[in-house]
């Protein structure tokens, strides 16, 4: 197997929703969770996106995992490698973007590597440097308000800029918009002035493609699911892949379907309450949790009660005013990681009384669940909302599963009931 495109994710719905994007190109993708064992049975692909749990761990551990991944891919033939990053870059001024992007860097012996976490088709575009959701700057919208990684600052070339080791440039949307010959005289600019990392602006889906072509001609990138994208479109105007003309589709699994939410955001927490329209619901108790009190042995009594019956849904989540309690009783790291744990206990006895269908929303959450039922990788199947895709897991040692990883921010409204159905 020689691969055109290897990418590194920093968690596992981002990876779902990179898969998905390159899917949708046309690129033959698989999804796996770590680096893959030597024998794994994997088909014959055009990409494959190696998911980690690395945004909110130590930077060297993030680093150290982010560098065997990258060993890996190049073994398997990759020139290029994306790192994956969430569209809201999320980070703290330690990192994990940073350190990550300079040690992918001195690894491939790259000057300058761009960077941008824009994706228009989901309302992230940058310009002049800064991060808009929608029409206002990151530090404006809800999203600044990540559990673990809040975003109170929409300058990416700051912000960057204090994570990592490199000088931190910008290739703005005039250079952009004179296409790539601009970009590429842009970046040797500043890799001259001894820049090695340059924000890249992007506002219309068509600079993604300008950037995606001059980004294929580096060995490293740094970007979201929209990066993705260019370097996609990119891999297939070369003609290095052939576009699949195959609409993916994985086989329908059967039995018990339960959702579990643990992301915070305003998306989710609306999906919630738009999910108690059509199944029961039952939110957990964060402090009784903290305590050690048998709130999963409630739940997974309450949850047998009514599987039979058809789809359930049970949620950690809480809005920012909560959270922030709970962390200042708690402490971040020590509440985030119990709230994790919980749930993926919760996953792995509702797989072990027959859920075979299961949807999970929050990247830290989803990232827990699936390193607690130990799925190695899945197969990447028909798009639930832009950037969820139905994933089938492959070399499961439970059976059948399919499920869903949704990124708290994604998804309308009814996006639960989108998932079951096209599970």
């Amino acid at each position: 197997m020689t691969l055109a495109l290897g990418c590194i994710a920093d968690d596992y719905t981002g990876a779902s929703d990179l898969a998905n994007t390159l899917t949708r190109c046309g690129l033959r993708t698989v999804q796996t969770i770590g680096i893959p064992a030597d024998d794994l049975a994997l088909p014959e692909i055009d990409a494959i996106v190696v998911s980690l749990k690395s945004r909110s761990i130590a930077p060297e551990v993030a680093v150290e995992l982010s560098r065997a991944a990258e060993k890996w891919i190049r073994s398997r033939g990759a020139h290029h490698v994306l790192f994956k990053i969430c569209s809201t870059f999320d980070s703290t001024d330690k990192g994990n973007i940073g350190p990550v992007m300079d040690a992918l860097r001195a690894d491939a012996s790259e000057e300058i590597v761009l960077v941008t976490p824009a994706f228009p088709e989901t309302g992230r575009t940058v310009y002049q440097g800064h991060l808009f959701v929608g029409a206002v700057p990151l530090n404006e919208s809800p999203l600044k308000d990540h559990p673990l990684n809040p975003m109170h600052d929409s300058n990416l070339v700051r912000v960057l800029a204090w994570q990592s080791a490199s000088k931190v440039g910008l290739v703005d949307l005039a250079t952009i918009a004179r296409g790539e010959g601009a970009v590429r005289g842009r970046l040797d600019d500043l890799a001259d002035k001894g820049f090695g990392a340059a924000i890249a602006d992007a506002v219309f889906p068509s600079d993604l493609e300008t950037i995606g072509a001059v980004a294929l001609r580096h060995r490293v990138s740094v970007g979201a699911s929209g990066l993705g994208l260019g370097l996609a479109r990119a891999l297939i105007a070369s003609g290095r892949v052939q576009a699949s003309a195959m609409t993916p589709t994985i086989a329908a699994v059967g039995g018990a379907a339960a959702c579990l939410a643990g992301s915070c955001s305003q998306a989710t927490l609306q999906q919630i309450a738009r999910a108690g329209q059509t199944m029961p619901v039952l939110h957990l108790d964060a402090e009784n949790i903290m305590a050690g009190r048998p709130e999963i042995e409630r739940a997974l009594a309450w949850a047998k009660d009514r599987l039979g019956k058809g789809p359930i849904l049970i949620a950690s989540s809480a809005t920012p005013e909560q959270v922030g309690i709970l962390q200042a009783r708690h402490g971040r790291d020590a509440a985030g990681h119990a709230i994790e744990q919980a749930m993926a206990d919760l996953a792995e006895a509702l797989v072990k009384t027959g859920v075979r269908r299961l949807v999970v929303a929050g990247g830290e959450t989803s990232g827990a669940v699936v390193d607690r039922l130990g799925i190695p990788g899945f197969l990447v199947g028909a798009e639930i909302a832009p950037g969820v895709p139905v994933l089938r897991a492959v070399g499961s040692t439970v059976g059948e599963l399919s499920l869903a990883l949704k990124s708290g921010n994604f998804g309308g409204e009814t996006f639960f009931e989108d998932a079951l159905r096209l599970m």
